[in-house]
């Protein structure tokens, strides 16, 4: 199945915009919404970063309203992660994108259709939009977001098998 509707959270965000990726989103993506919790969270932040600054001009970014569900509001993760995991719960096909553990964890016991930045990645490898795997993920790693040598190795060694 095709993933064209995704819920996205900050860190996320915030390490595309910082790696300059983001305009794989919306190439990606034609339905991709940020739950207020996430938007005030990327955009209120106190110090000058181009997910704040790049946000509010992204016009590819829905902001929507999201039900905090009971079954991810138990789980105790940030507003962000609960807004989103909320939103994919009661929008089924929607595919939620976050990388904190926890929520990750929450995402698969409640059967949430779900990926992290690294799978962005991999989509637009496959999707013929970026020309090396390993490349992007330095690039997101300089930015901020934690890999692994051993995940970054894997996920290079099968732009190699393709």
């Amino acid at each position: 199945m095709r993933i064209e509707r995704v819920v996205i959270n900050a860190s996320p965000l915030i390490t595309l915009f910082r790696a300059g990726l983001h305009p794989l989103l919306p190439q990606l993506f034609p339905d991709l919404v940020v739950p207020e919790a996430v938007w005030a969270e990327v955009v209120n932040r106190t110090y000058n970063d181009p997910a704040t600054r790049g946000l509010p001009e992204a016009a590819w970014a829905i902001n929507r309203p999201a039900a905090i569900s009971p079954d991810v509001a138990v789980w105790g993760l940030g507003a962000g992660e609960t807004a989103v995991l909320s939103f994919a719960q009661q929008n089924r096909n929607y595919t939620a994108i976050v990388d904190d553990r926890q929520a990750r964890r929450c995402a698969r016991v409640l059967n949430i259709a779900l990926m992290g930045t690294a799978a962005v990645v991999v989509l637009a490898r496959r999707r013929g939009l970026i020309d090396s795997t390993e490349d992007i993920l330095r690039r997101l790693q300089g930015a901020g977001l934690w890999l692994s040598e051993a995940l970054i190795a894997k996920l290079a060694a099968a732009d190699t098998a393709a």
